[in-house]
């Protein structure tokens, strides 16, 4: 008997040995995954100020092909927030251009910055999506192709730049003629301020600013779902592995765009994480390449 026993209790022991193994390899794919955000992106080829304040810039990467080229707005991540720059996004920047497509990779003011929150990281998000018209010539851009890319709070400001006729006529805001999109990819984006449960709750009230009142009305002004339909095409790629942004984030938005008749396909990539969606050296870095390269092909023109 005492042998029966310490078999059973040495095999118990082994399978709880294989879960914990299990986990930390699970918890350190998670960690290891924030390497992007530390790794040393490609160096661009122009940094170019869109406007006069220090962080009112974009990088600008350049495939090797000649022109004219389709563009993607890079849009970074990172809760609005002053300490998380676009450096990271430059590894998304450089494997597009490789793709083919020019890479407008956005830095803007951020909470903790003058001038930053809502609305004046959006407006820079506007502000350099428009500056293409100034530099497309030069560097030859094709502006019938042009779609925005982002990351989290990233995906939540391409969303945006796509809803800008639908912001009110008297809002600073709207724009009757903006810069024409093929569609967005948001990458784990914030859709709805109202929405708890992603790792950004707290820096939302931040970047919202004002008080309890202006704050309601902000999260109404500010977020993609309220501002259905968008009227261009959207993908929504979410990973299933994500605990900083949750799937619901995606599915309730994809369905809600769905109902107002936008086209928007959510695409659930189920074993990635929040940051190996805008790592190219991951598995779901080849989902999310042929999203964007699907929005930009040649065939049709957007008005």
């Amino acid at each position: 008997m005492p042998n029966r026993k310490s078999k059973i209790f040495a095999a118990i022991s082994i399978a709880l040995l294989a879960l914990a193994g299990i986990a930390g390899a699970a918890r350190l794919q998670s960690q290891n995954s924030r390497v992007i955000l530390i790794r040393q992106a490609p160096a661009a080829d122009h940094r170019i100020a869109y406007g006069k304040d220090e962080f009112q810039f974009g990088e600008l990467r350049l495939p090797k092909t000649a022109g004219p080229h389709p563009v993607a707005i890079v849009i970074h991540g990172g809760c609005w927030m002053s300490q998380y720059g676009l450096g990271y996004m430059g590894h998304v920047s450089a494997a597009l251009a490789e793709a083919g497509i020019a890479t407008w990779n956005i830095e803007y003011r951020r909470v903790g910055n003058a001038g930053g929150g809502w609305p004046g990281s959006f407006e820079d998000a506007a502000r350099a999506a428009e500056y293409l018209r100034e530099i497309a010539g030069k560097y030859s851009l094709d502006l019938n192709r042009v779609t925005a890319v982002g990351h989290s709070a990233g995906g939540h400001l391409a969303l945006l730049l796509a809803a800008r006729h639908r912001f009110p006529k008297n809002s600073p805001l709207y724009s009757a003629n903006p810069l024409s999109l093929r569609g967005i990819v948001s990458l784990a984006g914030i859709t709805d301020l109202r929405k708890t449960g992603t790792a950004c709750d707290r820096e939302v009230i931040q970047f919202a600013g004002g008080e309890a009142q202006q704050k309601a009305a902000i999260y109404d002004q500010a977020s993609p779902v309220q501002l259905l339909p968008l009227g261009v095409k959207q993908k929504i790629i979410q990973g299933g592995a994500d605990n900083i942004i949750p799937m619901a984030m995606a599915t309730e938005y994809a369905e809600a765009a769905k109902k107002k008749k936008d086209d928007v396909e959510l695409i659930v990539l189920k074993d990635a994480d929040h940051f190996q969606l805008v790592d190219p050296k991951s598995p779901a870095w080849a989902a999310v390449q042929e999203a964007v390269l699907a929005l930009v092909k040649p065939a049709g023109k957007a008005k």
